[in-house]
């Protein structure tokens, strides 16, 4: 297994942020941090971050592209991958794919070459935002499927 790879093993369960009208299903055992209306569960290379915030206007391809990945587009590791509209079980969406620099190691301030997916969805007046990290190069499409794919709307 590959640094950074969620095990296939891996068991999920449901995550309701308080006073939000979404769950999603998040990797069992890992920490939880919460800044704001984001919270991240964390374990070793990877993360999976909710957040979420009032809006009518359904996310685009231009949209995410100008707005929704303005909180790490000026970061000089940040390199876009692809914007494209997709659909999940819980309705369409936008899936931005890019790579970032970690934050650094605290021992060596080396940084990790970031492989990350978010998720732009919006219904009832509610966009959600969900963004997945791991290392580049590990195996995470199905951990990442399954959380993307878990995303119920109250």
């Amino acid at each position: 297994m590959t640094p950074g790879d969620i095990p296939d093993n891996q068991v999920f369960v449901a995550y309701t942020p308080p006073g939000a009208n979404y769950s999603i299903k998040v990797p069992e055992g890992w920490a939880r941090t919460t800044n704001g209306s984001a919270v991240t569960f964390t374990d070793k290379y990877n993360s999976v971050e909710a957040s979420s915030h009032p809006s009518t206007t359904r996310p685009t391809v231009t949209s995410v592209k100008s707005a929704d990945l303005s909180d790490v587009s000026k970061d000089p590791d940040f390199h876009l991958g692809k914007v494209t509209t997709i659909t999940r079980k819980s309705g369409p969406g936008v899936r931005a794919t890019y790579t970032i620099g970690s934050a650094p190691n605290p021992v060596t301030a080396k940084k990790a070459l970031l492989a990350v997916e978010r998720y732009v969805f919006n219904r009832s007046g509610t966009t959600v935002v969900l963004t997945l990290s791991g290392a580049k190069g590990a195996d995470n499409v199905d951990p990442w499927r399954t959380v993307s794919d878990s995303l119920t709307w109250k």
